[in-house]
């Protein structure tokens, strides 16, 4: 790494907006491309994505793959299985990252990390949307309730047992909310057959 990192005026910008920016970011604030390309080939920057630049000193990310795509795809949301490792109801372990996007939204490419894309209803889709600043970046992530009841919406593909697991899991959380999950689901129109599931965990 080039020793001009800890003290080149660029670094405080990169530290403003979570030790990454996107291209286009970047060029916005004044830094052009050949400054990114002279920065890069220093290794005061890396690349870690396509179009995406982390300063290479700062204290290492501690979600990369959701930072990166959120980054990159800043009108997505993060959902299923990747919202349920966020939110620490699964046991699973996300081999993409999971996004969510409006209907008639074109399909995102990325070259690492891998994502998987799911089309959402428009109701669906703008239901429970949390933002979180995850190391300075904005992350769109569904929350826990509406995550809920996507991944039961979702139960042929991503499986019931998936489910079943994170619902006990958020069933021992003292802020545990069955009446908001149920709610999501009637968003999601699997309400009648999410019920059953919900009213034996009670």
């Amino acid at each position: 790494m080039s020793d001009v990192s800890a003290e080149h005026p660029l670094k405080g910008i990169f530290r403003e907006h979570g030790g990454q920016l996107r291209m286009s970011e970047a060029i916005r604030l004044g830094i052009s491309r050949y400054m990114l390309y002279s920065l890069r080939d220093k290794g005061v920057i890396e690349q870690v994505s396509r179009g995406i630049y982390r300063w290479a000193d700062l204290p290492a990310i501690s979600s990369p793959d959701l930072v990166t795509v959120s980054l990159r795809f800043p009108k997505t949301v993060i959902c299923l299985i990747s919202a349920l490792s966020y939110h620490s109801i699964t046991t699973q372990i996300p081999n993409a990252v999971s996004i969510a996007i409006a209907g008639g939204a074109r399909i995102p490419r990325l070259d690492y990390p891998p994502i998987r894309v799911y089309r959402f209803a428009k109701e669906a889709f703008e239901a429970g949307v949390e933002e979180k600043n995850l190391d300075g970046a904005k992350v769109r992530v569904y929350s826990a309730e509406k995550t809920l009841a996507d991944v039961f919406k979702f139960r042929n593909k991503i499986g019931l047992d998936v489910f079943l697991e994170a619902l006990k899991l958020y069933t021992t959380r003292k802020n545990a909310d069955l009446g908001a999950v149920l709610r999501y689901a009637r968003i999601c129109r699997v309400d009648r057959l999410i019920r059953p599931y919900l009213e034996a965990i009670l």
